[in-house]
C-alpha cells in the first residue's frame, strides 16, 4: 500500500475527513470497515464521483454526546461571559467616546479663550508701542535742529543743555518702547511738549536760511477729492490756529473755516463762506485775515477778507497764461500760484514773452500790485508744484512718485541753481504745495490727504556784533 494517499482533517467538533484519491470503492470500503466509526459517533455523509466510486465520508460524535460533554459546558459559559464582557465594554465605548467628545469641547473652548487672552495682551502692547513710537517720531523731528541751535552764539548754555535734554529723552524713549510700561506715557509726553515749546522760542530768534531737507509728511486728514487747498494764516498770532479748506480746483465758491486743528481733524466746521467769484486752481493763500485767489477763467487774482465778506481788491496779472495756458505738470487750472514767506506776498506764473517759463513777482498785499518781477528759465509746464522760502524759488520736477526740488531761483541775487532734495510722496499725487512761515512747514494736499511736510533750514545767526 505503498501508493495509498490518505488524508484526514481533525477539527474541533472532532468530524473525521477521510479522502482516498487513488483507490477503487471496494478497497474504500474495506477501509471503511476496517476503521469504521467509534461508539457515539455517526456517519453523516458521503461523496462518490460521476462513475459511482466513493471519495470521502464524514464522521461526527452525536449531539447527544457532545452536550454532555463538561468541556463543552465550560466552554458555553465562557462564551456567555465573553458575551456579557462584550456588552459591558460596548457600554463602556459609548461612554468613553461621549466623555471625548466633552473634552474635545471643552479643549477648543480652552484655545479660544487663551487666543482672546493672548488678543488682549498683544493689543495693549501694540497700543503703547504706537504711542512711544509716536513721541519717538517727535523727539526724529527734534534732532535736526541740534547743529542749527549750536550756532546761536548767544544762548550756549542754554543750547547745550537742550541737547542733553533731547539725547537723555531719546534715549528714555529708546528703553521704553523695549520695556513697554516701564514709565509713564502722559508724564513723558508733558516734557516733549515743553521741549518743543522751548525750542520753537528759540526758532523765533533765527533769520532767514537756505533749504537743506525736507521730512515727513504727517498725514493731518483724509478727506476731499484728488485735488484741493487747505491752509492757514502765516501771519495770525500764535493763539489764532483756524484752518481753510477748498475743495476742488475750479467751479466752485464754498470755502469752509475751523476753528483749530483739532476741529479740523475732527470735521466740526465753524463757519462757511460761499465766494463772489468762482476759483481757478488750487494754489490759494490766507494772508493776514484775507483770502487771494485766481478768478475762474482769468488772470485776475481777488483779494477777499473772511471778517467782513467782501472784495477788498482785485487786479489782473499782465501777460500772465491763464486756464491751463501754463499750468503745472498735473494740470488743474494751476497757472497761476499765490504764495507767501517771510519777506511778503509772491505769484508765481508764466507768460507767452518769457517763451512759458517761470515767473515771479512780488505783490502788495493790499492793493495786489506788481512790485518787481524776476524772469527765470524754467518751464512752468516742467514743474510739478513750487514754494517760496525766504525770497527763494523752489521748484519740485513732478507731482507724482519719485518728486524732488529740483531747482532752486534767488530773487536776492537774480541767480538759479540746481539741487537735488527729495520728500516723500506718500499718497502719489501733490496737487497742492505752500510754505507756511510761521509753522516752517509745507502744507500739502496729496491726492486727497491733507499733509504736512517739515523743511530744515540752514540759517544765519544774528548775533549782537551783527546788529
Amino acid at each position: 500500500m505503498s501508493d495509498l494517499s490518505l488524508y484526514i482533517f481533525h477539527i474541533y467538533t472532532r468530524v473525521y475527513v477521510i479522502y482516498y484519491p487513488s483507490l477503487d470503492s471496494t478497497y474504500i470500503c474495506w477501509v471503511l470497515q476496517t476503521i469504521g466509526p467509534k461508539e457515539g459517533w455517526q456517519v453523516y455523509s458521503s461523496a462518490q464521483d460521476a462513475d459511482g466510486r466513493c471519495i470521502c465520508t464524514v464522521v461526527a460524535p452525536e449531539q447527544s454526546l457532545c452536550s454532555r460533554d463538561a468541556k463543552s459546558r465550560q466552554l458555553r459559559q465562557l462564551l456567555e461571559k465573553v458575551q456579557n464582557m462584550s456588552q459591558s465594554i460596548e457600554v463602556l465605548n459609548l461612554r468613553t467616546q461621549r466623555d471625548f467628545q466633552y473634552v474635545m469641547k471643552m479643549e477648543n473652548q480652552m484655545k479660544g479663550l487663551r487666543t482672546k487672552f493672548r488678543q488682549i495682551e498683544d493689543d495693549r502692547k501694540s497700543i503703547i508701542a504706537r504711542n512711544f513710537q509716536e513721541l519717538k517720531d517727535k523727539m526724529d523731528e527734534l534732532k535736526p535742529l541740534i547743529p542749527v541751535l549750536e550756532q546761536y552764539k548767544m544762548d550756549a548754555a542754554l543750547i547745550s543743555q537742550f541737547k542733553d535734554e533731547i539725547r537723555n529723552l531719546s534715549a528714555v524713549l529708546t528703553g521704553i518702547q523695549e520695556e513697554l510700561g516701564a514709565y509713564d506715557y502722559d508724564e513723558l509726553y508733558q516734557r516733549v511738549l515743553r521741549l518743543d515749546s522751548r525750542l520753537r522760542s528759540c526758532m523765533g530768534k533765527l533769520t532767514c536760511g537756505k533749504l537743506m531737507k525736507i521730512t515727513g509728511p504727517v498725514t493731518i486728514k483724509t478727506s476731499g477729492t484728488r485735488f484741493g487747498a487747505w491752509m492757514t494764516d502765516p501771519l495770525a498770532s500764535t493763539r489764532n490756529n483756524r484752518v481753510w479748506y477748498m475743495d476742488s480746483y475750479s467751479n466752485s465758491k464754498i470755502v469752509r473755516e475751523y476753528k483749530t486743528m483739532e476741529d479740523f481733524v475732527a470735521g466740526v466746521v465753524s463757519r462757511t463762506y460761499s465766494l463772489p467769484f468762482k476759483w481757478e486752481g488750487t494754489n490759494h493763500m490766507v494772508y493776514n485775515g484775507s483770502l487771494y485767489y485766481n478768478k475762474y477763467q482769468s488772470n485776475i487774482i481777488v483779494k477777499y477778507n473772511f471778517e467782513t465778506g467782501s472784495v477788498l481788491a482785485q487786479r489782473a496779472l499782465e501777460f500772465a497764461g491763464f486756464y491751463n495756458m501754463y499750468p503745472y505738470t498735473w494740470g488743474g487750472y494751476s497757472d497761476i500760484d499765490v504764495m507767501a514767506d517771510e519777506l511778503g506776498m509772491w505769484v508765481v506764473y508764466a507768460t507767452n514773452q518769457n517763451a512759458g517759463n517761470v515767473v515771479i513777482s512780488q505783490i502788495d498785499p493790499d492793493t495786489l500790485q506788481v512790485l518787481k518781477t524776476w524772469t527765470t528759465e524754467y518751464s512752468k509746464r516742467n514743474a510739478g508744484e513750487s514754494f517760496m522760502i525766504c525770497g527763494t524759488l523752489y521748484i519740485t520736477n513732478s507731482h507724482l512718485s519719485g518728486a524732488k526740488v529740483y531747482y532752486a531761483y534767488s530773487t536776492k541775487t537774480s541767480t538759479y541753481e540746481y539741487i537735488d532734495i527729495p520728500f516723500h510722496n506718500q499718497y502719489f499725487h501733490i496737487s497742492m504745495l505752500d510754505y507756511n512761515a510761521r509753522e516752517r512747514a509745507l502744507y500739502a494736499w496729496n491726492n486727497g490727504h491733507q499733509v504736512i511736510f517739515n523743511v530744515t533750514l540752514f540759517h544765519v545767526i544774528k548775533t549782537d556784533d551783527d546788529s
